[in-house]
């Protein structure tokens, strides 16, 4: 017992650096005391003081001694205690089997004295270490076993850290009615102990139990809680992890301003704190705001900086959530390869995830066991302890063997099903690309088939144009020729002719070249070739080429025309202007008036061609513009195609105009277009 003394004299000399007046006064205590029971519970008191004050080396060196003590005075409370202390430090340096070993001692020296509260820390102290451990099972077992002797004896320090340690158990086993159950008990407890640090992580865990079981609201309420309890010196990380927990609830409910208002504030305070963790958090959720709203361009730039942040990240449930999105991100932007990578890096991290969480049990516990139970042969209590026990350990080693063959039997099957389903995400990925390479090659396809439709479309109209307009010309140039072939007149007449048919050769000739050229836009997709021009010289060209059958017919013609520049093709305007005049005439009759006119109008230039002709009934002027072939004769049983006014439609709205007709049975019509006098502002 020097060696205690000279301890106690040592940390003596420390009192003014480290220790705390109840150490202090332990310490002074314990060196002039008798070596007896009692010097061994002061002892006792002082390893606790220590160890509460998170010194375990220095509890260590007492325990020591003190142990040797307990064993010199046979004294079973003070072995009982001394190898519980020990524990759990061992426990606490995450030494599994040490800590084992000494609760198993600590345990059976319990045991012996009948201490029931004793054996409840015991169990209460394995079950946290087991939980801690991923290995759930046992740790509830050992702490369910522990809980009733603390609630009859309202040991409530002791319930805060086993209703604690069974709701953790409870969660990750996935009973979250448990588990909510168990957090509420121990916040209970953590109010009535005014256990602040207790409080914040109960009501914490409560609001994170609600978010997974849909009731957002209740989870909202107690993360508000969360907030309300913080310390602003001491709880910077917690505030930064808590305030995007409550933007994210909200995002929920689609409340997308009060979610911005918690998200926002969440990454300006993590930015301030330089809390990487926080910021990826709240990034993650301010680009998942801004997606469901769809600012793409906004929600990018903060998912890619969520990206280089979870790289480095030990947070992966914040990773995998960020590969979410950028599998969502990549998908609305049609970006398909790239999401398909990230799906794939997704479901990777998921898997690894999800055998992360799988409960993890004790490899092989023969060394624990027999460390626990063989003792120096001298030592009859220990001797007692293994005879006792015998049949226990044959269970729990027949415990360990079945676990370990159940662990290799489910490792096997999560790596054939693991094999499996990469085999079936390859195969899958191979058939999305040959789905695609076909489905464009039959876009190709389709598309050369419209081309080629279109240009068979653009040959037929183009000779139905030609024989339509050039038909008149033609004729009487050819009826010319015909009464020269025949001798019907004379040189002379023929001669005083020559000037009428150069200039029907002219118009012919002109005629050809505009219908030329329009069929050559056709070929090319139709894509007018606008240019400022003077409509009234348009008119004047296609009266003058219409004059012949203007005079046969004996139709008074106003021109009403006046200078104006229209923006257009002015060769698709022309053959627009040609057919409306060469309609007029057809179905006017002898002394029938024609009235050619244009004028500004909001703008635009307003083109009217007018006869007082035979005019139209409704049932005519539903089946115009309609490129059906629909025609009628004219006064003089002049034929037509049926394609001219829906060549003119088609014409008139290439060039951002319109074109529309009015018109009574009898009465006569009015054509109506209307151009652009400039070229759009762009």
């Amino acid at each position: 017992m020097k060696q205690l003394l000279v301890l106690a004299a040592f940390f003596s000399a420390l009192i003014g650096y480290s220790q705390t007046n109840e150490i202090d006064s332990l310490i002074l205590n314990l060196a002039y005391q008798k070596q007896d029971s009692t010097k061994v519970d002061t002892s006792l008191y002082l390893i606790q003081a220590l160890y509460e004050s998170n010194e375990p080396k220095k509890a260590l060196q007492f325990i020591e001694e003190t142990e040797r003590l307990a064993k010199s005075l046979n004294y079973t409370k003070g072995l009982a205690d001394v190898n519980y202390y020990k524990a759990r430090i061992y426990s606490d340096k995450n030494d599994y089997y040490n800590a084992i070993d000494n609760y198993t001692k600590s345990k059976q020296f319990y045991q012996k004295i009948n201490d029931t509260l004793g054996i409840a820390k015991i169990n209460n102290s394995i079950g946290l270490m087991e939980i801690n451990r991923g290995n759930y099972t046992a740790g509830l077992e050992h702490s369910l076993s522990a809980i009733k002797i603390f609630e009859d004896k309202n040991l409530r320090k002791d319930l805060s850290l086993a209703y604690n340690n069974l709701a953790e158990a409870y969660y990750n086993t996935q009973q979250v009615d448990k588990a909510l159950e168990f957090n509420f008990k121990a916040l209970n407890v953590r109010e009535q102990l005014r256990d602040s640090s207790g409080m914040k992580i109960s009501n914490k865990n409560i609001a994170m139990l609600y978010s997974m079981r849909k009731e957002h609201r209740k989870a909202i309420e107690y993360y508000e809680t969360v907030l309300s309890l913080l310390n602003p010196e001491k709880d910077k990380e917690l505030r930064g992890e808590i305030l995007p927990k409550i933007g994210d609830q909200y995002l929920y409910f689609k409340e997308y301003d009060k979610a911005a208002e918690y998200l926002l504030e969440g990454l300006t305070y993590n930015r301030s704190i330089k809390n990487h963790e926080g910021i990826l958090r709240a990034l993650n959720s301010v680009g998942n705001l801004n997606l469901q709203q769809n600012k793409t361009k906004i929600a990018e730039s903060q998912i890619k900086e969520a990206r280089e942040l979870a790289k480095s990240s030990k947070d992966k449930h914040e990773v995998l959530k960020n590969l979410k999105l950028l599998v969502s991100l990549d998908s609305t932007r049609n970006k398909y390869q790239s999401a398909f990578q990230w799906q794939r890096e997704y479901y990777s991290l998921k898997e690894e995830l999800e055998q992360q969480n799988l409960p993890k049990l004790p490899v092989n516990t023969d060394s624990i066991i027999e460390e626990a139970f063989n003792t120096s042969p001298g030592n009859t209590a220990f001797n007692d302890a293994n005879v006792e026990n015998t049949d226990e350990v044959k269970n729990l080693k027949l415990i360990s063997y079945i676990l370990i063959a159940a662990f290799l039997i489910v490792s096997t099957i999560l790596l054939l099903i693991y094999l499996k389903r990469k085999n079936t995400i390859k195969y899958t990925e191979e058939l999305e690309a040959k789905n695609e390479q076909i489905q464009k090659q039959n876009e190709a396809i389709l598309a050369q088939t419209q081309h080629l439709e279109e240009i068979n479309k653009s040959k037929d109209r183009l000779f139905s144009i030609v024989s339509h307009d050039l038909k008149d010309s033609i004729s009487s140039i050819k009826g010319f020729l015909d009464l020269l072939k025949e001798d019907s007149i004379s040189k002379e007449e023929f001669n005083e002719l020559i000037p009428e048919l150069s200039e029907n050769a002219n118009n012919a000739s002109l005629l050809l070249y505009n219908l030329l050229n329009w069929s050559k836009s056709q070929m090319q997709n139709l894509e007018p070739n606008p240019e400022l021009f003077n409509i009234q010289e348009v008119f004047s060209n296609k009266l003058s080429l219409m004059e012949p059958k203007i005079e046969q017919k004996r139709i008074v013609l106003i021109d009403e025309s006046q200078r104006d520049f229209v923006f257009a093709d002015k060769s698709m305007v022309e053959i627009v202007i040609q057919n409306l005049i060469t309609n007029a005439v057809k179905f006017s009759r002898v002394g029938d008036i024609i009235t050619i006119s244009n004028k500004d109008q909001n703008g635009k230039s307003l083109i009217c061609v007018e006869d007082t002709g035979v005019g139209m009934s409704k049932d005519v002027l539903n089946k115009l513009f309609k490129g059906n072939n629909f025609t009628t004769v004219g006064t003089k049983n002049e034929k037509g195609t049926g394609l001219g006014l829906t060549i003119c439609k088609e014409l008139v709205e290439l060039n951002k105009g319109r074109i529309w007709v009015e018109s009574t049975q009898n009465v006569g019509s009015k054509f109506y277009v209307e151009l652009p006098k400039a070229e759009p502002a762009k």
